[in-house]
This record gives structure tokens, sequence and C-alpha cells, in this order.
């Protein structure tokens, strides 16, 4: 099993802190991982971009090549990264401040949530746009363990603060929920369309 995973964002929404969590929560579920970033030309405005690659053999090469789930949380981070993913694979991105061409992203699973939104009206905070994205992210593709990303929450956060990002991680996975059922939903209601007689 390998699984690379790109996040990107706009530089001050935290994406390298989440791929470091992410990779050391990898870790604590006993696979190998590596993480790398890239920042744009402004710490705070422009792109940023963390990878992170999961796997359960040695990893020989520290780089996403082509990535299986991709995280975008502005456009910027979409028109550059949204694209570049298998056949196949994951796309989340911010429902309210992204958008994609669905006809170039065919045969790729796409997912829209409020993320930002989330942070900034039901936890109160929008520097926890990141853990609501992790929240979101891990629940619907299942690359670590719950237990393994509280774990390595408690170490790259601190003390004071670590409360409400593990709300605000709790409020992503809900966001995740409320996804799956609306895919349920869609997905009925399609097959129930495809079973009406013909007039």
């Amino acid at each position: 099993m390998k699984t690379q995973i790109r996040l990107s964002g706009t530089g001050g929404q935290g994406i390298i802190k989440i791929a470091v969590i992410l990779a050391d929560a990898a870790l604590y579920d006993g696979f190998n991982a590596v993480q790398s970033q890239a920042y744009g030309p402004e710490s705070r405005g422009g792109a940023s971009k963390g990878e992170v690659v999961i796997s359960d053999t040695e990893i020989f090469y520290p780089k996403v090549e082509l990535p299986d789930i991709v995280l975008c949380l502005s456009q910027e981070a979409c028109d550059k990264y949204a694209y570049d993913i298998r056949s196949g694979g994951i796309l989340l991105i911010d429902s309210q401040h992204c958008s994609v061409d669905m006809e170039k992203l065919q045969g790729v699973n796409i997912y829209a949530s409020p993320i930002i939104s989330t942070a900034k009206t039901v936890i109160g905070n929008p520097l926890c746009v990141n853990t609501v994205a992790l929240g979101t992210l891990v629940s619907l593709t299942n690359t670590v363990s719950k237990d393994a990303v509280l774990m390595a929450m408690e170490d790259n956060f601190k003390t004071k603060i670590l409360p409400l990002n593990i709300q605000a991680y709790e409020e992503g996975r809900k966001l995740c929920m409320k996804l799956l059922q609306e895919n349920k939903r869609r997905a009925k209601a399609m097959e129930r369309l495809k079973r009406r007689p013909s007039k």
C-alpha cells in the first residue's frame, strides 16, 4: 500500500501543520511516512503546499508524483493542484471558496464542504480551518486512525490550544458524515429515476 497526499491552500491556513500531523499519525499507526512542503512567495496570502507519502513498505522517493488524495482550500490552490490527481482519486475542496472544471476531473471522486466557514462560525476561530479540514479528510479517506491523529495533534499543538483544535477536528468529522449522507441520498434519487418506466 502506498498513498500519496497533497494538501494545499493559502499561506496562513496551517496547511503545513496538518501535513506534519498526518505524517506523524501514519507513523503512530505503524506505517512509513515522509512529509515535504512548499511555500508561495508570501508567508501569508500566497499558495502553500504540504505533501505526505504513506506506505507499508520502505519509501524510496519522498516526493508526491501523482497524488491519490488532494485537498484545496483556496481557488489558487485549485487552479494549481486540483487537476493533478490520479483517476479514482479523492479531491476535497472548500465549497464556498473553490470551484473546479468537472469535465477535467472525470473519474475523480470530488467532495465539496464548507470547511472555512465552519472554522469561522462553528468553532469561532478561522485559524482552526486546517484542523477542520484534517478531520474531514481523514474521515473521508481513512488513511490513518482517529487515535493516531489525536496523538499526533498532542505532539504538534501547545496544551493551551489543543482542546480547540480537537473540537475543530471533530467538526470536520461531522462535515464528512454530512457529505457521505448527501452522496447516499443522491445515489438513491438517481436509482429511483432509472427505475421509472419510460413513457
